[in-house]
């Protein structure tokens, strides 16, 4: 009985032990949103002269930036500039625009001016939407916008 009794003790120990130590931890930090230019320099990204960019900042280890460059890519046209900044093949640009997260899709008009952007996995019709509506204010179907 006495054993039982003192392998209780320790075992309550132990619980109010774990207890105090887990509320003791710090919790995680919050996640701070990541950087996002309000402007580019269109000198520094390939077609310049185009009216409108889509410039996909990615990184080789990034599992998600193929998928949203490939979602990006069919929108090239002779209005549309399409172009990756990938981290270890420019990091100057990534350093000049503050970029701290991949992959960030950015829509951004002749003068350079940032009209939309998105962090993290963008679909198809949200990044197709988002041109479309910068190239023609009001043009989007409801439903196709995050404003909606």
């Amino acid at each position: 009985m006495e054993r039982i009794l003192v392998a209780a003790v320790v075992a309550a120990f132990v619980v109010a032990l774990v207890l105090w130590t887990q509320r003791r931890s710090p919790t995680a930090a919050p996640t701070a949103a990541p950087t996002v230019p309000a402007e580019l320099r269109r000198s520094d990204f390939d077609r310049p002269e185009a009216p409108w960019l889509v410039v996909v900042f990615t990184s080789r280890t990034c599992g998600t930036c193929a998928g949203v460059l490939d979602r990006a890519r069919p929108l090239e046209s002779g209005q549309v500039a399409v172009e990756e900044v990938e981290v270890q093949d420019r990091p100057d640009l990534h350093t000049r625009y503050g970029i701290d997260a991949v992959p960030l899709t950015l829509v951004v008009d002749a003068a350079g001016d940032v009209v939309q952007s998105f962090a993290g996995p963008v679909s198809s019709t949200h990044l197709w939407a988002a041109v479309a509506e910068a190239r023609d204010p009001g043009s989007t179907p409801p439903g196709c916008t995050d404003e909606e």
